[in-house]
């Protein structure tokens, strides 16, 4: 998969990721069963397509200090939420229902520091990390101004309610379109 694609396919995975969230809510529960598998899946795909991204936006600001050491909080965040996507999806396939499914959750969140690093500040550094590297990029004049308007909305629309994750996705396929648009092939591979 090239560096264009992966700008626009990560988006388009949270955007699925979102709405076959709602779609598993209908019945008043999520998970566990193939909706909830399938969102997390689908999640777990727009996470890995942010590998790339990530060495991307690094190599686009000339890889200096503070564009690795967003890149590097990135990285860290991708792996906490990674690993949190992975436990929900080893949750649902251990648990018959929703009860069996918070029963595991609380086994494993009762691991000193998983809270913590797995669904907390964890997963934030991905957010925190990929404003920062856009922001770089907008002030460095290789992005456009509002792109890290948009990629915060991102951050920001599912923590006021998880059902805003589509719209959220949207903000942010809107700001990876201008960025896919410049995506050069790089003379080394990071």
């Amino acid at each position: 998969m090239n560096l264009r694609t992966a700008y626009l396919a990560a988006p388009v995975f949270v955007f699925a990721y979102g709405v076959i969230r709602i779609l598993d809510g209908l019945d008043g529960s999520r998970g566990p069963g193939v909706a909830w598998t399938t969102g997390h899946l689908a999640f777990l795909a727009a996470l890995a397509l942010f590998v790339p991204i990530f060495a991307d936006m690094r190599r686009r600001l000339g890889g200096g200090a503070l564009a690795t050491a967003s890149a590097v909080v990135g990285f860290a965040g991708l792996a906490c939420l990674g690993a949190q996507f992975v436990i929900d999806i080893a949750a649902g396939f251990m648990a018959a229902d929703k009860a069996g499914m918070s029963q595991v959750f609380d086994a494993v969140q009762a691991v000193p520091g998983v809270e913590l690093l797995v669904y907390q500040a964890g997963p934030a550094l991905f957010y925190l990390a990929q404003v920062a590297l856009v922001t770089q990029l907008a002030l460095a004049g290789t992005a456009k101004f509002w792109t890290p308007i948009l990629v915060t909305l991102d951050f920001v629309l599912p923590l006021v309610n998880k059902d805003l994750i589509p719209l959220a996705a949207l903000c942010l396929l809107v700001s990876f379109v201008s960025l896919s648009r410049e995506v050069r092939t790089p003379a080394y591979a990071i």
